[in-house]
């Protein structure tokens, strides 16, 4: 899981992060591939519930080389049919400049019955750049997942407006923390109440203030039947 620091300026979005991907960790089974793996923060919670970690990423990945296969999600992979019972991949389809051919290879990877997780952005600044090329809707992921040929496709806001808004909010407010160092720590301890009491607020306002289409991003399971 990811590591939340309550002391964060975006600890609620990891915290929200960590419970959808809980929810879904339900259904892993089996060989578990993580195309786009990055430092593998999930590993050991997949490998709990599953038989088999392996972890997939480009050469030139900016989060340093921890994968068992190298490989460019935007061409052919090259790994077998049928390889793999469930497939994830968290914060990679925006990155990719070919996005649909990764969920045409997971489909190819996946044996009959075997399930993909996703997780993208939608309202969410430009990062990693000048690798991030695309923001999606639901309606965008059902239409490439169905193309992929995926049924049982479940769509689902990973937040409301308000950790949205928050999230963004406190990361701007982050860009203030410069100067000398003592500088640095007195403008966070001025800032911390600030992200403390708005986190807590969102969390309070998601929950009573429903805003459909309102969203840092969606969560995303399909199934190759």
């Amino acid at each position: 899981m990811y590591k939340v620091n309550f002391l964060a300026h975006n600890w609620l979005l990891m915290k929200n992060a960590n419970d959808k991907f809980s929810e879904a960790l339900r259904r892993f089974k089996g060989v578990v591939y993580d195309l786009g793996c990055g430092p593998r923060p999930h590993e050991h919670d997949v490998l709990r519930v599953a038989d088999k970690y392996v972890g997939v990423d480009w050469e030139h990945t900016l989060h340093g080389w921890h994968a068992d296969v190298a490989a460019d999600l935007n061409e052919p992979l090259p790994m077998a049919d049928e390889v793999a019972d469930t497939i994830m991949s968290l914060s990679v389809l925006e990155h990719l400049r070919e996005p649909q051919n990764m969920l045409d290879e997971a489909y190819r990877l996946l044996r009959p019955g075997g399930m993909i997780f996703i997780a993208v952005p939608f309202q969410w600044w430009v990062h990693e750049a000048p690798y991030d090329y695309f923001r999606f809707t639901r309606y965008g992921l059902e239409y490439m997942l169905t193309k992929a040929g995926f049924t049982e496709i479940d769509v689902r806001e990973n937040s409301g407006f308000w950790l949205m808004w928050v999230a963004k909010f406190n990361c701007q407010t982050l860009k203030l923390i410069r100067g000398p160092r003592v500088v640095q720590w007195i403008i966070r301890a001025c800032l911390f109440p600030i992200w403390l009491g708005d986190q807590l607020l969102a969390l309070l306002l998601d929950r009573h203030w429903h805003a459909p289409g309102e969203t840092q991003g969606y969560n995303v399971t399909a199934f190759k039947r």
